[in-house]
């Protein structure tokens, strides 16, 4: 005689089967979504910067933080005038994230007293701009 099926008994267990399945589909998107937001938010800290240069193709982006606050800069101007500091010409425009030349230009320590920054300063085609001291990039033109 043909076994019976309890199809009752068959039913009441597809549902464990979608909850479970429902749950690891959940667990996998929320763990998707977890990752993109994390790998977002440099993007969206970077998109947030006020200074932002293109350089042969490619963007640049500083941290303002670390420069001439807006309220020092005419301080520092007339610092650099008072100080008598050479300018250098290059041929390139002197623009946030170009490179200065190797050799030719000299670079200063920013004083103290107009905040602590780990960026040099020098007068190029007559602005003054701070720059990164391992890369020669500009990072700030003082205006």
């Amino acid at each position: 005689m043909p076994r019976s099926v309890n199809w009752m008994a068959l039913r009441a267990g597809e549902p464990a089967r979608f909850i479970a399945r429902e749950q690891s589909m959940r667990n996998h998107i929320l763990a998707i979504s977890a990752i993109l937001a994390a790998m977002s938010a440099p993007v969206a800290a970077q998109a947030q910067s006020d200074t932002v240069g293109i350089v042969r193709g490619g963007g640049v982006v500083v941290d303002s933080d670390l420069g001439i606050a807006v309220d020092q800069r005419p301080a520092f101007r007339e610092y650099i005038v008072r100080e008598r500091v050479p300018s250098y010409t290059i041929p390139d425009r002197v623009v946030i994230g170009g490179v200065l030349p190797e050799t030719g230009v000299t670079y200063y320590d920013v004083p103290q007293s107009f905040g602590i920054t780990p960026y040099r300063y020098t007068v190029v085609n007559g602005r003054t701009v701070l720059v990164e001291p391992r890369s020669r990039r500009i990072v700030q033109v003082i205006e």
